[in-house]
């Protein structure tokens, strides 16, 4: 065992460390919650990972994304998180996907080969269509909702979307998944009312200790599945 897995391997077990090892996860979306989620994902003994985003680094991310730093402002954040699982551990196999929008593409990569999904991106479409290819492939998929707007990370809880209430992302997603047939869906979110902007704005608002705190807990939820 690697010494710098010991700590972990106390914790879970040689056996449950070696599962981890030969997991096959990707995530989709790789901002404020998932440069987390793959931060503790990795940190955990994953080594199979494959990262999806179309984006590059710029200053506003800084607030909130691991990866975001002054000089990594104009890279792709697949690139730049590519990098930092590297440095944590060099066997990381690492494919990067950088889709020409997050709308169709994407779904080619979700095949029952796969582990466990990730879906970490903000736009209902795209969600939706991830969701139903994880589904027909048979292939555990975990959906976060609404983050910004957010100041109370205590208040996120891992439910059912069926069981969700106050987040205005996952009211409108329980409304299209019902019409989709989908009678499941493990989520993120939480019951934080979002906080309300004396200036109307379509840009969410964001602190540090929020979005970080999902994309961790959201790391623990797909560990805790693949180990029990």
């Amino acid at each position: 065992m690697e010494e710098w897995k010991s700590r972990t391997e106390l914790l879970i077990g040689e056996k449950n460390v070696q599962k981890l090892a030969k997991a096959k996860i990707i995530v989709y979306g790789i901002g404020g919650v998932g440069s987390f989620v793959v931060e503790g994902l990795i940190r955990a003994g994953i080594e199979n990972i494959t990262i999806v985003d179309n984006d590059v680094i710029v200053p506003s991310n800084i607030n909130r994304q691991i990866h975001a730093t002054v000089p990594n402002i104009g890279k792709l954040k697949v690139d730049c998180m590519k990098e930092r699982i590297l440095s944590i551990n060099p066997k990381v196999k690492v494919e990067t996907y950088i889709p020409q929008n997050m709308k169709i593409e994407e779904e080619a990569l979700i095949e029952n080969s796969i582990t466990y999904v990730v879906d970490a991106v903000d736009t209902v479409t795209t969600k939706l269509k991830l969701i139903q290819r994880a589904k027909e492939q048979k292939v555990p998929i975990i959906s976060c909702m609404g983050t910004g707007n957010k100041l109370n990370p205590t208040k996120f809880e891992i439910t059912d979307i069926y069981n969700t209430s106050v987040c205005p992302l996952a009211k409108v997603m329980r409304k299209e998944l019902k019409k989709r047939g989908i009678k499941e869906l493990k989520v993120l979110y939480s019951k934080e009312e979002p906080i309300k902007h004396e200036i109307e704005q379509r840009t969410p608002a964001s602190i540090s200790f929020v979005p970080s705190v999902a994309g961790l807990i959201i790391a623990g939820e797909v560990i805790k599945d693949i180990i029990k």
